[in-house]
């Protein structure tokens, strides 16, 4: 968030093991957003949690403020819900960093991706939000102003940054555009039945990530790749 971006590292920590790469990669860490009056954040969470739409005039009643209040410390609905949606990614990313610490490279980026989405998918809240206001929770998830698919990709751009600083990674392409591509890819099969009225799959978008990333790799380093279960 703003209030801590001047205490992030702005270059990957070559030296340290696996185990604390997620201070790299999710700077945030897993707090709840500092930019979000905690009771405020607290009652958002819930309604996340109960698969209820948040009502942001219920919400100002029940703390004695007007709406426009607020609106003033949280921003509207969808941008309160787009805090909540990314507290849980921050959760995941981290515990799949932690999980992928003896891999490295493409098969680290690979399997880190594959846990989220597996995450994602099985996520009761996430499936809730998108079936109660489909082009409402697509404008939050994948939105360039959405508050979600911005921070995916700035986690796995660092994530990126810290493989190829290792020497595990050669990819010869721009990582941000990549990183784009990617997370545009994972979107499209996490989110398909919404999008495109398809049926979600995400083995078929890690296979797809798995392959590009494989091309794209030049590096000497590259692990022969593990077999998926």
């Amino acid at each position: 968030m703003p209030a801590k971006s001047t205490a992030y590292q702005t270059t990957p920590a070559t030296h340290t093991t696996g185990t604390d790469d997620h201070a790299w990669v999710v700077p945030e860490g897993t707090d709840p957003p500092a930019s979000v009056p905690a009771e405020i954040f607290e009652v958002a969470v819930a309604a996340y949690r109960a698969g209820q739409r948040l009502d942001m005039q219920q919400l100002a009643q029940s703390l004695g403020v007007s709406r426009a209040t607020l609106y003033r410390r949280t921003g509207n609905r969808e941008s309160l819900m787009a805090e909540v949606i990314w507290w849980d990614g921050r959760r995941s990313i981290i515990d799949a960093i932690r999980r992928t610490a003896g891999l490295t490279g493409v098969e680290r980026v690979v399997e880190v991706t594959r846990l989220v989405l597996t995450d994602s998918i099985r996520s009761v809240p996430l499936r809730r939000f998108l079936e109660a206001d489909p082009e409402g929770a697509l404008r939050v998830l994948t939105g360039a102003r959405g508050g979600v698919q911005d921070r995916y990709i700035d986690c796995f751009e660092r994530l990126f940054e810290l493989e190829t600083a290792r020497g595990h990674l050669s990819l010869g392409i721009d990582i941000t555009n990549l990183t784009f591509a990617m997370i545009r890819i994972a979107e499209g099969f996490l989110y398909a039945d919404a999008i495109a009225d398809r049926r979600r799959d995400v083995g078929d978008a890690v296979a797809i990530i798995d392959g590009l990333l494989h091309g794209l790799n030049s590096s000497a380093a590259q692990l022969p790749r593990a077999r998926r279960r």
